[in-house]
């Protein structure tokens, strides 16, 4: 599948997709989680369809942070170290942007990501470590989502600022759009009208994707900190541009007042989004997962006997439905297998093949609820007795400052502890894009349990489901569309009111005991059925190619060509 411009469309006008954070590979940990991951997915989908895109990023050396657990959950940070110049192409070029008055240079590492047959979607990383710097403005680049909020507003300097300068730098000057993934990057919109671009202009160059439906989660900036980093005369044009409210640049405000096209990441998110921002119209494009770095070795051999052609176009797997179901039974526990090796090789921790495995791995906070199926222990010891053995793998990161997120985790060793051998329970330390990928193959059930309406998208549910692996998740997010009740998983229902957690706890027990725990041990072809149809459901459906061919049609006015395999595929959503 090739996405072709239409007859006429200057191929070379690229579109500047810029994100915080790009999740490529686990030995490059240029990102902290969900938002990062999808912006990889994402630039890996344009090249395999061929879409003109270029990625820019920060460098980030010293990644997000590394962690440990200690056996009461404890978590402790540290920081890791990689080297761009081992894996990455140095390029000449060097740019400046000002920061407090003075000049930081900046260079530029690219990585090439090599599309199926179209091509390839380049990436650059920005980095400030040059000895042309003084020696704390060096280590800018170096760490995601470190230091403060001085240290923010100056990473995202350079990312918007400095992004767009590089570009140009890059010989980058028929750029059709420039892509906001989250508001991190909105001062390309600052960049834009240095360059020229009317302020009243700038609405025709960019779009915007937000991925944060809590208040809470969207960077402000008070202006006086704004006039020291960024000057008096930027600080003026940003409240021309629309960005400044209560004294506060908003981040989010900037990049929805400069935007032509705006989207949540799920249809759900979008209805939360216009709630947000009554004044904006806000659109949605539910998110997608690239099918060739998240299905497994294994089922990826099934793919290749049962569904040739899945890779190029991942709309096939809507014909795994004629998969047989022992073939996927055989696929599904070499993967488990696969996992289970790995568990036991980070935790010492060896598990039951033959027991329900439930997986639960995300970015460690509040609302996520990782505690939520522990919440009677007493409960959960006598389901694993009654119904069938049960077994709970868990993996995720708190942010340094997240005490909420920390206490969670500590709340999941304490029930691991009281509940010992009737329920194993394995928090695995130091999650990544290795271990994210293991987890979503191999375990049996992918368990969400966020509050409502919080959960933006949810993109691990995604590559479960990728796998064979179906859901038991609160219907937020991407699972509105995703659930079909007994056929692409389970819900956990609210009972109508939402915020009653009550009645969540009450029906996720309600769903392990009654529907999910006896399918799974006395059922096995009903179980395969349910494996069968979560691909063809939604492993055909919630993938990064179609999300890709809606954002080239609706957001970056793209189209392919009559006769292309991409138009055949964009009539298919």
């Amino acid at each position: 599948m090739v996405l072709i411009p239409t007859p006429g469309a200057e191929a070379s006008r690229t579109i500047a997709y810029f994100s915080m954070e790009v999740g490529v590979e686990a030995a490059m940990p240029t990102y902290a989680g969900g938002l990062g991951v999808l912006a990889g997915d994402t630039l890996k989908a344009c090249a395999d369809l061929g879409v003109p895109v270029a990625g820019v990023t920060l460098v980030h050396r010293k990644g997000y942070f590394r962690q440990r657990l200690d056996q009461e959950g404890n978590q402790t940070e540290w920081s890791g170290e990689w080297k761009p110049e081992e894996r990455l192409e140095a390029l000449e070029p060097r740019v400046t942007v000002e920061i407090e008055g003075r000049e930081v240079v900046l260079r530029a590492w690219r990585l090439e990501l090599a599309g199926r047959a179209a091509g390839a979607v380049p990436v650059y990383l920005l980095d400030a470590d040059l000895p042309d710097n003084a020696p704390e403005d060096r280590r800018l680049t170096d760490h995601l989502y470190g230091g403060d909020d001085r240290c923010r507003l100056i990473q995202e300097a350079i990312l918007g600022l400095g992004g767009v300068a590089m570009l140009r730098a890059l010989g980058h000057h028929a750029i059709a759009t420039f892509h906001m993934n989250e508001g991190h990057s909105a001062l390309l919109a600052l960049a834009l009208v240095e360059e020229g671009v009317a302020a009243e202009e700038v609405r025709e160059w960019c779009v915007f994707t937000t991925h944060t439906p809590v208040p809470a989660g969207h960077d402000r900036f008070p202006l006086e900190q704004v006039r020291d980093v960024l000057g008096e005369s930027r600080a003026v044009a940003l409240e021309s541009l629309g960005g400044v409210a209560d004294g506060a640049l908003d981040m989010t405000r900037l990049a929805l007042a400069t935007s032509r096209w705006v989207n949540g990441v799920a249809m759900r998110h979008g209805q939360v989004s216009r709630t947000m921002f009554p004044d904006v119209p806000v659109g949605s494009i539910t998110n997608g997962v690239h099918a060739g770095t998240w299905v497994s070795p294994p089922i990826a051999r099934l793919f290749d006997r049962r569904v040739p052609g899945w890779r190029e176009d991942t709309f096939h797997l809507r014909f795994a439905g004629e998969i047989p179901l022992p073939e996927l039974a055989a696929a599904h526990l070499e993967a488990k297998r696969a996992l289970f090796h790995d568990v036991e090789t980070r935790s010492g921790r060896r598990l039951d093949e033959s027991a329900l495995t439930l997986g639960f791995a995300r970015r460690a906070t509040s609302y996520k609820r990782a505690g939520l199926l522990f919440s009677d222990v007493e409960r959960v010891r006598a389901i694993a007795r009654e119904a069938g053995r049960i077994q709970v793998l868990y993996a995720g990161k708190a942010h340094p400052r997240d005490e909420g997120g920390k206490a969670g985790i500590r709340s999941v060793f304490a029930a691991a502890a009281a509940l010992g051998e009737d329920v194993p329970v394995v928090w695995l330390e130091d999650y990544d894009m290795s271990l994210a990928a293991s987890l979503c193959a191999g375990v049996d059930v992918w368990l969400n349990t966020p509050i409502k309406p919080r959960e933006a998208s949810g993109t691990s549910g995604m590559k479960a489901a990728l796998n064979g692996v179906p859901s038991l998740s609160v219907p937020d997010g991407w699972w509105v569309e995703g659930l079909v009740e007994g056929v692409t998983g389970w819900s956990i229902d609210d009972g109508g009111t939402e915020g009653d957690s009550d009645a969540e706890i009450a029906s996720l027990y309600a769903r392990l005991e009654g529907s999910v725990l006896p399918l799974f041990h006395h059922d096995p072809e009903g179980w395969g059925r349910i494996m069968r149809s979560t691909i063809a459901v939604n492993g055909a459906f919630f993938h990064a190619q179609r999300m890709v061919l809606e954002y080239a049609a609706h957001a970056w006015g793209i189209a392919a060509s009559a006769g292309s395999p991409a138009r055949e595929a964009a009539g298919r959503l």
